[in-house]
């Protein structure tokens, strides 16, 4: 058979069978594949809308383009419901349209994928991608990103030059911001701290298709800020249905809602007045839409790309912006002569022109900095070319502007000529371009397009191409080497085309014609630009149309680095892309000479801000159209304000410029005016942008950011703001000079007349007539300033000022950035300098904080102008504080060099000459006359008649708690007789005797004083004042004074001076000038018993005095007064109670520290007032101060302490836990306890027993419900366990044989009346009952101790035998029942009978009721409430007899001692003592706790400000009762406190008898866990707390540490009292507060680790935001340190067997340091005795290394060292370590490191005193 042939049809058929073939199967696999994910676009058989019955307002147009009809609608399964108004849609979208979610997973809490599946429904457009994945991550705790996908087949997103190079810090679960709804799908975003919902995206269903992606979301207010670029008449967006199209467009920004040039999908939303606010950015380059409708919502229509979103929250707007700008890069600085005025305009003609126009503004001495040329200066407008007959002499016109220290900018467009130059010479840049490959080509990816612009035919270079790039930088490096300018101006670049698409037109595809085209300019992709379907290197035009401008700025970046090096120039373009900020800056374009565009420029520059391109400006006068005067005048005045100030106009219409007008027009005057007070403000503007470049702040700024709680700013956009502080009002409207302004609430300083104006927080009709602009000043401001010239280039030299405006707090501060003004990269090079400006309480403060700049003009601070000042001063003083440190040098300023203006109120300071680059503090006395008055009647019902009968002035005080009754200045004491030596001051003071007595005749005054002064070390002094004539009482309270006292004054700190009369001491600390103390204020009174003084304060920060409920740490100056007087009185507000502190810290504005005592044991009180100052009121002995300077916090307890005594060194299981409870009925209680918490598992150390344990509470008596209870405590120890047992001083009367009370009255130990009044013992009642007695205590209290309570006596434990005696009965007892510690109690001392039983107290009855009477609880029943009678005697150890009224303050202490040395005798360890009643020095052998608070949540914040205090008290082993005393506590409250008391020093959780259990096993399972956890972590770092316990007991460091004493240099750190810290490197920020489940904590400037996580948190120098959830309690560790550890157990008798480990956590050079020390944790004194181990660590250079500082520890207490945990050891996998012991011998360790936490863990290895490092 022959071959058969095939016919042409055959082979037709055949071939057309092969294709579909493959074509079907390609299909199936695509199908199959999801490739590319497109599926058809059938429509689905009977879809039936599901249609909801929602508001009109949250309808979701489903019909966005023409043509909506009813049918139509219905095709694309949408909602058809027509409405008599057409801006709410007819067509909207059902609730099954959208997506599903098929699956969500996540790798960790930060972050989570979904997979989603696109629902049955009709389609809009066609496309539409039926598979999609959205990946979300919580980058910051303030950032969170999401975008949605399709993971099958790439598409096209933004290749930003920014935003990759953020760094991500992954801090807060995205679970608690991010919420995923699944059918239909949708994200709610909502704020994590109170759960509001901010985008809500449930509210309509994701449209995602290839050319049309839609997104709709829900937000919280209409408060609406952003979008771009449009011209927007309101700065608050209308969402009353508004749509604005983003797509960069040359266009005209006439006022209509078409795009403009630049794309900016980012809007700020501010939620109420909190001011939180939220930003979001839509990180898309695509054609777009964006709609407002009043729900409010907003809905995104983009038709390209993916959905990529960025959120931003803030606590503020301004914080969102910062927020923004970090993720798309931070603003440039400008060159600072850039901040100058400018001048442009479009054909000025010829070279001959443009000079005439420089000479007529030069000769009206008009400040201008710059000049520009258009197009015009080229060749037939060709780039980099100059007509070289209308500009011939171009080349020579910089040098020209030059002469004169002016600047050259021109212009340069992206389109290049086809054509040839003049001549028919070749155009080199196009040729060269060609040769390169550098244009944009057309479809087919090799034509280059053509269009057209102003040279004719053009080509468009493409900027994302590297071969375009390198051509650009070329040629403009030519072109700079023929014409010198100084910067670049680029236009033109959205790209603009004179042809529609290219002179080709454009082809008929779904780029040039996608299925839906936005509502942009035209309606044409294509319009006025190129088309979509050319090629570019990062894809289609159509996709990167608006990165046009955005990618021609960065290669112009480059292109200017290559020309101008490390000079900093300038660059301006016309369109932009967020980032743009980083490099350029803006002009808001083509505008018109016209009253709108004048309006409609301050919303432009408000939204620039919020873009991150605060270089912005309008064209001053209008661009297009003629400008009539009085429009240029006021345009010009506004205009000097605008951070872009230039003055351009077109073609064709009249010049414009300012001396155009005539040289003595009123425009000219005008002008030159506002811009000299824009040169003289030009530091600060400058600074302005140092701090957008550093932290993202804005330079112009809207009301609102600074005002956002008051909703009348949230409108205002007819005025706008420098920073903080300038407020500019310029007139918009023609033939006005009123306009309606709004004053904020804030203090105002009209800028022109220094005046303070009345008005605030109200709108006010303001009168600017032809001249004038508003300009005022807010108060709290310091504006750095500059003497001005006509150009930056000369003022630049002129000396320097400060403007300082204060506020209602008499306050202000500021900065100032400084460099060279032209230089790239002097921030992050450190070559600039820095100030901080501060002024608060008459004193100004120049801090330099950073002087890496050397101004070559040697400039200096000449005038400084204070507004808001009432009162001349009296003196003037400029003390300059040397940079490397040491004394400063003090001048007094001459009366000729300051002025006051009193009208005004205006202080002016002249010629003061210093030297910028170095720090000043300028210091006066603010005379406001109210502040200085002194309170000469601070008894109640004052009156002019008491008043005057004093010899005192009275006259109303206008400040609230001010005094009416005042001394006169004169009042006090004179001094007759100095005596000065090297080692201090002796003095002779007599009272002024024109004066009566201080007005109380049972005091009489002393008419004759000594004062001495001791310099005893360079740090502390003494000053001492007494009656030289009378034995009066002194404390006996030992301290250690050094001898011999320093009397080089070189090496003090301090200088000491006085005033002769009135006499006063003023201590200065040298190094700043800081009066620290200054006494020369009248109303110094001494009398028999009444003591005053008062001295004025260096600052309004001050801490300490006590004991008594402050309900915040740092003092409120605002007159409050504290009574001091030791009392049996639980804590609360103004309640003086157990022990008494007369000590205080001072933390001066340099941030130095000082601390004062009075060493005065009488009932006292302080009054603080707001001058500031403080008065001291004691009843009785002398003052005797001491003065420690410090200069840190930390630094002044060490020196406190190291002359009160160091405090105690606990035992180690003293750090454990602790239990008691009042009310245990007998010891089965206590044992069920017991074995309830080892069951638990939660660790405990202590266990106490109360007076319940006692018979009839009496001492040393055991009661038979506890007959058992020895047993159970042998048994207990036996386990590990600890026993404290609690004593009482008072001893009953009462008892037939009661050996305790027997014993005590032989040997004569208890207070009796003085000799001559009676014999007997002073009885009180107490606790003990009477024998055989059953107690009804359903009776009240007093009849209960009147029928109940036994005859007690107080011991006088000042007495020798006492001690012996009360030793003797703890030893009997001891046998009887062993304890490890003791708990005294009721020892200020207490009774329940005032003074005695009866009430009957013998002698004077003025010791009892005083002639003055501090504002103590109960003082109407005088000193003997609740205590004894102050006629009382008792008796010193020298045998001295004093009245109790003198020594009452001093029982408790007095009882400390000998209980402290009875534990140690008769236990032979250690131990620890509690006592409740303290005075300086009780820390040296005792802890204490708070007392007897309440179970309430105010306690919990209370305690850390109480456990503040007693560390400058001394008493370091301090903590309160763990969910309260008093009361039932509550579940969440307990639960919150046992995890605050878990890092309470002393952690003891204690409630009172009646009260339910609050122990962690009487709640439930969950409360155990946590409390079992919580206490974990403490014991785990118990070998932590203990060396900083050991620290305290050597040094005098703190242990529980405020931030401020880490910190002290920032100021933001000394007013926090919600959290602390352990020693230098653990910081606690527990929740304090119902119903939270986050908490608001800052973060100091350090490097911060998460205990939980060890991941460095990234965040520093701000407050952040916390979650803690109920089982949570925030801990941080400080990067630099190195801690401590051990595992955990149920005790520390088990926790100390376990290896030691060390957390290693890095700082941010990769370094850290720490120490450990270890004894037996009980012996008695091995520290003293050397018997304890002491080793420092030092980790650097990724090597740990260990020296033992003091070895003395017994080889049995010797530790394995075992895990060693390194944190931030970086990212980059550490596969081994090595051990080097001290013989040099390496041995080989294998490694866990976790490079996500950056943790690293060495294993376990012996620990022994040779180890010398790993590494």
């Amino acid at each position: 058979m022959g071959k058969r042939q095939w016919s042409s049809l055959e082979v037709i058929l055949l071939v057309l069978f092969l294709l579909m073939t493959i074509v079907a199967i390609t299909m199936i696999i695509l199908f199959v594949t999801g490739e590319p994910g497109v599926i058809s676009d059938e429509r689905p058989d009977e879809f039936v809308p599901q249609c909801p019955n929602i508001p009109l307002t949250e309808r979701v147009d489903c019909f966005p383009d023409a043509g909506a009809s009813m049918s139509r609608c219905e095709e694309r399964g949408c909602c058809w419901s027509p409405l008599n108004e057409r801006n709410v849609p007819w067509c909207f979208f059902p609730t099954n349209h959208g997506y599903t979610v098929q699956s969500v997973h996540s790798t960790n809490s930060y972050e989570l994928h979904a997979e989603m599946e696109r629902m049955v429904s009709p389609s809009m457009f066609g496309g539409d991608i039926q598979q999609l994945t959205l990946h979300a991550e919580m980058q910051t705790s303030n950032r969170l990103h999401f975008k949605i996908f399709d993971a099958k087949s790439k598409r096209f997103e933004v290749p930003h030059e920014h935003i990759p190079t953020v760094k991500s810090d992954y801090t807060s679960p995205i679970s608690d911001t991010l919420e995923i709804t699944n059918n239909p799908f949708g994200l709610t975003v909502r704020r994590k701290e109170n759960k509001k919902i901010l985008f809500d995206t449930t509210m309509a269903p994701l449209v995602f298709a290839d050319q049309y992606i839609q997104l709709s979301a829900r937000l919280p207010s209409h408060n609406i800020y952003g979008l771009g670029e449009h011209v927007h008449q309101r700065f608050r967006h209308d969402t009353n249905w508004r749509t604005w199209p983003i797509f960069t467009r040359d266009a005209f920004p006439n006022g209509g809602t078409h795009n403009l040039y630049g794309h900016y999908p980012f809007f700020l939303c501010l939620e109420d007045e909190s001011g939180k606010s939220f930003g979001v950015f839509l990180l898309n380059s695509n054609a777009m839409e964006v709609t407002l409708q009043p729900a409010p919502a907003v809905t995104y229509r983009t038709i390209g790309g993916i959905l990529d979103f960025y959120i931003m929250f803030g606590d503020t707007p301004e914080q969102v912006v910062q927020e923004f700008v970090e993720l798309v890069g931070r603003p440039v600085i400008p060159a600072y002569w850039s901040l100058g005025f400018q001048i442009a305009r479009w054909n000025y003609g010829n070279l001959t022109e443009v000079k005439a126009t420089v000479e007529r503004n030069r000769a009206v001495d008009l400040p201008y900095d710059i000049q520009y040329t258009d197009i015009d200066y080229m060749e037939d407008k060709k780039d980099f070319t100059y007509d070289k007959v209308k500009f011939r002499e171009l080349p020579q016109f910089a040098d020209y502007l030059h002469e004169k220290g002016q600047r050259y900018i021109l212009i340069l467009d992206p389109a290049i000529a086809t054509s040839k130059r003049v001549g028919d010479t070749p155009y080199d840049s196009y040729d060269r371009g060609t040769a390169k490959g550098a244009w944009v080509f057309e479809s087919d990816g090799k034509t280059p397009i053509l269009g057209e612009v102003w040279p004719g035919e053009t080509v468009f270079p493409d900027y994302t191409s590297q071969n375009c790039i390198d051509w650009w930088i070329d040629e403009y490096e030519r072109f700079y080497q023929e014409i010198k300018h100084d910067a670049l101006w680029i236009d033109m670049n959205e790209v603009a085309n004179f042809q529609k698409g290219s002179v080709k037109g454009c082809v008929d595809n779904k780029l040039n014609y996608p299925p839906y085209t936005p509502k942009i300019l035209d309606e044409v992709m294509y319009s006025k630009t190129l088309c979509m379907d050319a090629k570019q290197a990062w894809g289609d035009h159509y996709d990167v149309h608006s990165l046009y401008g955005y990618s021609m700025v960065l290669a112009t970046e480059k292109a200017l680095e290559r020309v101008f090096g490390s000079n900093r120039t300038l660059l301006l373009t016309r369109s932009s892309f967020p980032g743009v900020g980083k490099y350029s800056g803006h002009w808001l374009g083509d505008n018109g000479a016209n009253w709108n565009d004048i309006k409609w420029a301050i919303p432009g520059m408000l939204e620039f801000g919020l873009f991150g391109v605060p270089y912005i400006g309008a064209d001053i006068c209008g661009f297009f159209d003629d400008s009539s005067e009085e429009l240029c005048r006021r345009w010009m005045q506004v205009g000097a304000f605008y951070p872009f100030s230039r003055n351009h106009n077109a073609e064709g219409y009249r010049p414009q410029d300012p001396a155009f007008y005539g040289a003595d027009s009123v425009l000219v005057r005008s002008s030159r005016h506002y811009l000299r007070i824009r040169y003289t403000l030009l530091p600060y503007l400058y600074t302005l942008f140092y701090k957008a470049h550093t932290t993202g702040e804005t330079v112009v700024r809207p009301l609102m950011h600074e005002f956002y709680s008051d909703s009348a700013t949230w409108d205002v956009d007819r005025q706008f703001l420098w920073g903080k502080y300038l407020l500019i009002t310029p007139v918009l409207d023609p033939g006005v000079d009123k306009v309606w302004a709004y004053i904020p609430d804030a203090v105002w300083y009209n800028y022109e007349t220094m005046e303070r104006i009345r008005d605030r927080k109200v709108f006010v009709e303001m009168h600017l007539p032809a001249d004038k602009l508003g300009l005022h000043i807010r108060g709290g401001a310091i504006l750095p300033t500059q003497k001005p010239e006509v150009t930056t280039t000369y003022s630049r030299r002129n000396p320097m000022g400060l403007i300082v405006a204060l506020d209602d707090n008499n306050q202000a501060a500021g900065e100032l950035f400084w460099d060279d003004g032209d230089t790239r990269g002097t921030v992050e090079n450190g070559n600039h300098i820095h100030y901080q400006f501060s002024f608060d309480n008459g004193r100004l403060k120049l801090q330099v904080t950073k002087a890496g700049y050397k101004d070559p003009n040697n400039l200096e601070f000449d005038n400084i102008t204070i507004m808001g000042v009432p009162d001349p001063p009296m003196s003037i003083s400029v003390t300059h504080i040397p940079t490397e440190g040491g004394s400063g040098t003090t001048t007094v300023l001459p009366n000729s060099t300051y002025y006051h203006d009193g009208a005004k109120q205006v202080l002016f300071l002249y010629d003061l000459s210093l030297t910028l680059g170095e720090s000043y503090t300028i210091q006066w006395d603010m005379i406001n006359e109210e502040l200085q008055r002194f309170d000469c009647y601070p008894e109640e019902n004052a009156d002019e008649t008491k008043c005057k009968a004093r010899g005192c002035l009275w006259k109303e005080n206008t400040i609230t708690g001010g005094p009416w009754c005042y001394y006169p200045s004169d009042y006090g004491y004179a001094v007759t007789t100095p005596e000065i030596t090297n080692s201090g001051i002796t003095l002779d003071i007599t009272r002024n005797m024109k004066y009566r007595s201080s007005g109380r005749p049972d005091s009489p005054d002393v008419n004759n004083l000594r004062v001495q002064i001791w310099y005893h070390t360079s740090n502390m002094l003494q000053f001492k004042i007494w009656d030289p004539k009378t034995d009066r009482f002194q404390v006996p309270v030992p301290l250690s004074v050094p001898e011999p006292p320093e009397t080089d004054e070189n090496k003090r700190l301090y200088k000491v001076s006085f005033t002769e009369n009135p006499f006063g001491i003023q201590v200065i600390r040298k190094s700043t000038g800081t009066k620290i103390w200054d006494s020369a204020v009248p109303g110094f009174t001494f009398s028999d018993m009444f003591i005053q003084v008062s001295t004025r304060l260096s600052s309004r920060f001050v801490y300490g005095f006590g004991e008594t409920e402050h309900p915040t740490y740092k003092h409120d100056l605002n007159y409050h007064t504290w009574g001091m007087f030791s009392k049996d009185q639980p804590p609360g507000y103004k309640m003086n109670c157990y022990g008494v502190h007369p000590f205080y810290m001072g933390l001066e504005d340099t941030a130095d520290a000082h601390g004062v005592l009075l060493l005065n044991s009488n009932a006292m009180d302080v009054t603080f007032q707001p001058t500031p100052a403080l008065t001291y009121r004691t009843l009785g002995g002398i003052l005797d101060f001491y003065m420690v300077l410090g200069p840190t916090p930390e630094m002044v307890v060490q020196e406190y302490t190291a002359l009160i005594g160091r405090p105690v060194l606990p035992a180690y299981w003293s750090l454990g836990f602790q239990l008691c409870r009042y009310g245990y009925a007998n010891d089965s209680e206590i044992a069920e306890l017991y074995s309830d918490m080892t069951a638990a598992g939660i660790p405990c150390d202590v266990q106490y027993a109360d007076i319940d344990y006692m018979d009839r509470q009496l001492n040393f008596v055991l009661d038979p419900e506890f007959k058992d209870l020895p047993n159970l405590v042998d048994r207990m120890r036996g386990e590990g366990m600890r026993f404290i047992f609690i004593l009482d001083p008072a001893i009953s009367g009462n008892e037939t044989s009661y050996p305790a009370f027997d014993n005590g009255k032989k040997a004569d130990v208890f207070i009796k009346w003085p000799s001559h009044l009676s014999d007997e013992i002073v009885w009180g009642k107490v606790w003990p009952d009477l024998p055989n007695v059953t107690v009804n205590e359903d009776l009240d209290w007093d009849t209960q101790v009147k029928i109940y309570r036994a005859y007690t006596a107080f011991p006088d434990f000042f007495r020798t035998q006492t001690a012996i005696w009360w030793l003797e009965e703890i030893r009997q007892f001891y046998k009887q029942m062993k304890f490890d510690g003791l708990w005294i109690d009721m020892n200020e001392p207490a009774s329940f009978v005032h003074g005695t039983d009866g009430g009957n107290c013998l002698g004077n009855p003025l010791l009892e009721n005083p002639p003055y009477m501090p504002p103590l609880e109960s003082k109407h029943m005088g000193l003997n409430h609740k205590t004894l009678c102050m006629n009382s005697e008792q008796i010193l150890s020298n045998g001295k007899k004093v009245s109790h009224y003198d020594v009452h303050n001093l029982y408790g202490w007095s009882h400390t001692k000998p209980t402290y040395d009875a534990l140690l005798d008769v236990t032979g360890k250690r131990g620890i003592v509690v006592t409740r009643s303290t005075y300086p020095t009780s820390g040296k052998w005792a802890g204490h706790w708070l007392g007897d608070n309440y179970s309430s949540w105010d306690q919990l914040y209370k305690s850390i400000i109480g456990m503040y205090k007693h560390r400058l008290y001394r008493i370091q082993f301090t903590g309160a009762d763990i969910c309260g005393f008093f009361n039932t506590a509550e579940y969440e409250m307990c639960l919150r406190w046992m995890q605050l008391g878990a890092f309470y020093p002393f952690s003891r959780n204690h409630n009172g008898k009646g009260n339910p259990r609050q122990d962690p096993v009487s709640w439930d399972a969950n409360f155990a866990k946590a409390s079992r956890d919580v206490l974990n972590i403490r014991y785990t770092l118990l070998p932590y707390l203990y060396l900083l316990m050991f620290e305290a007991h050597r040094k005098g460091n703190t242990v529980v540490r405020p931030v401020l004493h880490e910190f002290v240099k920032d100021k933001a750190t000394w007013d926090i009292y919600k959290q602390f810290l352990w020693g230098p490197a653990l910081l606690i920020t527990p929740a304090l507060d119902p119903n939270v489940t986050a908490v608001e904590g800052y973060l100091p400037d350090a490097r911060w680790y998460d205990y939980h996580t060890a991941k460095n948190v990234g965040v520093r120098a701000t407050t952040i935001t916390m979650n803690t959830p109920l089982d949570h309690i925030n801990l941080h560790v400080r990067g630099g340190y190195i801690l401590p550890w051990q595992k955990p157990e149920n005790s520390t008798f088990y926790s100390r067997k376990n290896p030691l480990g060390l957390i290693v956590a890095l700082s941010d050079s990769g370094t850290a340091q720490g120490s450990f020390f270890w004894d037996d944790g009980e012996g008695i004194d091995t520290v003293g005795r050397n018997q304890y181990l002491e080793t420092s660590f030092v980790a650097e250079g990724k090597k740990l290394s260990s020296k033992p500082d003091h070895n003395g520890l017994n080889p049995t207490d010797y530790l394995n060292l075992g895990v060693v945990k390194v944190w931030g050891a970086g990212t980059v996998m550490v596969t081994g370590a090595t051990l080097t012991d001290s013989s040099g011998l390496l041995h080989p360790l294998t490694v866990q490191h976790n490079t996500s936490t950056e943790v690293k863990k060495p294993p376990n290895f012996r620990f022994d005193l040779t180890f010398e490092k790993f590494e």
